[in-house]
């Protein structure tokens, strides 16, 4: 089982691989049909220090991606979805994915990304079950749900500024799910956004995310 998972892994992480140098092969004059969204994200409050990247490339309707430190600590998972786009004066786009996790958590997973945008307000949320399979082996039931939402309002082209709530397990502190403020900005093609969530509890922490599309 742990050989299967991990092949399985080895793969997505190839499948994205691939298709970055197929981007980059392509004639510079020729608009890229994938486009590739990098991100760093930094959980700053108490010990121990986490580092999430993240790494989504679309092409159409397909969407891969690649998470690190996301679902667990030391768990690496590999993602494929079939990207939904339309709308008008209401823009949208809906990813239901099917992912699978190595690491300290080995697990099937199936989520959506689901991104709204009217005029200046932009709402987005992920949701994602984890069945950790390892566990159901040894006869007993483990799974768990992970969500983070943002809703923002944009008050020029580089700030935008809104509220967010997400539910983690990468930590034991604070509330089931927690509620904070997020404000962001854009410089050149570089993106950093920072949360503060629990302010007036006594387990605050801060989340900043640096993010770059190309």
């Amino acid at each position: 089982m742990m050989n299967c998972f991990k092949s399985i892994g080895l793969i997505g992480a190839g499948l994205i691989f691939i298709s970055s140098l197929q981007a980059q092969d392509q004639d510079t004059a020729v608009l890229s049909p994938w486009e590739h969204s990098l991100a760093m994200n930094f959980y700053l409050f108490q010990d121990p220090f986490i580092f999430i990247p993240t790494y989504e490339v679309d092409k159409g309707h397909l969407h891969l991606g690649a998470r690190y430190n996301y679902e667990d600590h030391k768990t690496f998972s590999a993602w494929v979805g079939y990207n939904f786009l339309g709308g008008k004066d209401l823009a949208y786009g809906i990813t239901p994915m099917a992912g699978v996790l190595v690491g300290q958590t080995n697990a099937f997973a199936a989520g959506t990304i689901i991104r709204l945008d009217f005029r200046k307000f932009s709402f987005y949320t992920e949701s994602e079950f984890v069945f950790d399979v390892v566990a159901y082996n040894n006869d007993f039931y483990s799974g768990y749900f992970y969500t983070w939402t943002d809703l923002s309002y944009a008050f020029t082209d580089w700030l935008y500024a809104g509220m967010s709530v997400q539910k983690t397990r990468l930590y034991d502190t604070g509330p089931y799910i927690q509620r904070g403020l997020l404000v962001g900005g854009r410089l050149y093609d570089i993106e950093i956004t920072g949360y503060f969530y629990e302010l007036f509890s006594e387990d605050p922490f801060l989340i900043l995310t640096v993010a770059r599309d190309f």
